[in-house]
């Protein structure tokens, strides 16, 4: 079976995201206003060949638990789908 997963990575929500906060600060000198609580994160797509969707799930989990995500900072999420190639 074939999956394509989008992975969204996020600053965890405790904490500061010094990135958003800068975005943030300079709307106003584009002349925006009313723009408040930017977080800048990570969109990955991928493909993945795997026996069952459980599998596809447990992959995804090993590779953004001990590869693409920083536990201490960042937390994330993924949406899964089924391919029909």
């Amino acid at each position: 079976m074939k999956f394509t997963i989008k992975i969204n990575i996020m600053p965890q929500d405790a904490l500061l995201d010094p990135q958003g906060k800068t975005v943030e600060n300079n709307t106003t000198k584009l002349g925006i206003e009313n723009i408040s609580n930017i977080r800048i994160g990570k969109h990955i797509t991928l493909n993945v060949e795997s026996e069952s969707l459980d599998q596809a799930k447990k992959n995804i989990e090993n590779i953004c638990d001990k590869l693409l995500v920083n536990q201490i900072t960042e937390q994330y999420s993924y949406e899964i789908a089924q391919n029909n190639d």
